[in-house]
């Protein structure tokens, strides 16, 4: 088997149900999710300690929906009975996070990414998981997509915010907050005074 195929020279590539140009919408979105995904699998390679496990299982489950919410993004023609990319996926990642907030240490200010190695990787892949948030919503508007696809990459660039901290947290590593930043951030809802 040939890696090269040379059917894209001329600036076109091959979708399931049709050929578009390479920079076309649908192709840079998924073709940033695949970038979001390569960034998530260079932070598992900082994650192979057992201080670390449940993130990196957690992280190898995502790959594989990138994957597949890549897939449902690559599909000109759209039969929703098709879609790999479910909504169940997106409610696993809001449990993720209610987890590890709570696990965090209490966040009041915005933060700068970074701190270890692995967290800042995984802020860089929650930067990337925005852009290509922005770029499947102007998808959205222009063509017929699975909903999923963009309701999981928004949960999910919360998720890796929420890992960052905690990878952090288990390192004893401080998260560095922005100097001039205000409270932003408050747990529970505020009481009125009485």
């Amino acid at each position: 088997m040939k890696l090269y195929t040379r059917t894209g020279d001329k600036g076109k590539t091959s979708l399931v149900g049709g050929r578009v140009d390479k920079d076309h919408i649908r192709v840079n979105a998924y073709g940033t999710i695949d970038e979001l995904n390569s960034f998530i699998g260079q932070a598992m390679t900082q994650l192979q300690d057992e201080r670390f496990t449940d993130i990196y299982q957690e992280l190898e489950k995502i790959q594989h929906e990138l994957f597949d919410g890549g897939s449902d993004l690559a599909r000109v023609k759209i039969d929703p009975s098709n879609f790999k990319l479910k909504e169940d996926t997106v409610t696993y990642l809001e449990e993720r996070i209610d987890d590890y907030i709570e696990e965090a240490p209490k966040l009041e200010r915005f933060i700068l990414p970074g701190g270890s190695p692995a967290a800042a990787t995984i802020h860089i892949a929650r930067t990337v998981a925005r852009r290509a948030e922005r770029t499947i919503v102007t998808l959205q508007r222009e063509e017929t997509i699975n909903d999923n696809v963009l309701t999981y990459v928004n949960r999910l660039s919360d998720y890796l915010f929420a890992i960052a901290r905690v990878i952090n947290a288990r390192l004893n590593v401080k998260d560095v907050e922005y100097e001039r930043s205000a409270l932003v951030f408050r747990r529970g809802k505020r009481k009125d005074k009485e």
